[in-house]
């Protein structure tokens, strides 16, 4: 069956929603349960539901063992890998503002790759909307960053998790976009996120204590980050690089701080200044170019 056209359009603007709720999850949560041991208990319940799911609807699994294993990578670069950078770098102290600048660099680097590794032209139309982009990210979160004193030797500490997650979440979209596009993602998303846990449960049982603290925030927290974003955000993610450009998915990405401060606006008071706003219209309009090039 077609998917209808109105939602086709609407599903990049219900990505970037669903996707800028990810930090106010993080913000719930981290305080109760190590990054890491967080991760775990999500991915441990996205398993079980999509598990489920997927046996009650006799969704069909991968074809051969090289598909699953195409779609388990994908998994642990845009699971483990960007979830668990993100994560850590905020439980290190990093600004949200300063770690969505730096994850913000995704469409740039994305498109630096792209001709290479999947043989995409980039236009000069679009090369100027992903700068755009990236000014008018760099105006929303440094409005909110220069408020935020970090000293400069601990920075490097704090910076190494969001660096990681810069590669993790590129990587994890050309690879996809090259080596499995279509997938079901039913029986995709437990293949994705097996591994995940696996190399998170791992690495956390080796640096962390594991112990969570079980309060009502983060309950909700948990509760929120499994449906909202690891079942619903994902696969619209998977969705979208499925039919479009990885040069336009990643363009999307620049859009996700300018909806977060506004989410935390709403939810917790913070001012918004002028050159934010001016730096949300900037980006907004740096997107439009990227994709429509």
């Amino acid at each position: 069956m077609p998917t209808p056209p109105l939602l086709t359009r609407l599903t990049p603007l219900l990505f970037v929603l669903l996707w800028s709720t990810g930090f106010i999850g993080a913000k719930f949560g981290l305080p109760y349960a190590e990054p890491l041991t967080f991760l775990s208990s999500r991915y441990v319940l996205v398993i079980a539901l999509m598990s489920l799911l997927a046996l009650a609807m006799r969704a069909p699994w991968p074809a051969s063992p090289r598909e699953a294993l195409h779609i388990g990578v994908t998994g642990v670069l845009v699971q483990a890998l960007y979830l668990g950078g993100v994560f850590m770098s905020i439980h290190r102290g990093l600004p949200a503002g300063i770690s969505a600048l730096v994850v913000g660099m995704q469409p740039l680097l994305t498109a630096a790759l792209a001709g290479a590794l999947l043989g995409e032209r980039v236009s000069a139309r679009q090369w100027a909307g992903l700068a755009l982009g990236f000014g008018g990210v760099a105006l929303v979160v440094g409005s909110k960053a220069n408020v935020d004193g970090v000293d400069g030797g601990a920075l490097i500490h704090m910076l190494v998790p969001a660096l990681a997650a810069l590669l993790g979440i590129t990587a994890g979209t050309l690879y996809q976009k090259r080596f499995c596009p279509r997938f079901d993602l039913r029986t995709g998303s437990v293949m994705q996120f097996l591994p995940s846990l696996a190399i998170t449960a791992l690495i956390a049982s080796q640096t962390e204590t594991m112990r969570i603290e079980w309060t009502g925030d983060f309950v909700f927290a948990l509760g929120w980050l499994v449906l909202v974003l690891s079942i619903g955000a994902i696969s619209l993610l998977n969705l979208l690089i499925r039919s479009g450009s990885a040069v336009n998915v990643a363009s999307l990405f620049y859009l996700t701080p300018p909806t977060t401060a506004l989410i935390a606006w709403a939810m917790f008071d913070e001012k918004l200044s002028a050159l934010a706003i001016a730096g949300m219209a900037i980006a907004v309009s740096g997107v439009w170019l990227a994709r429509k090039g």
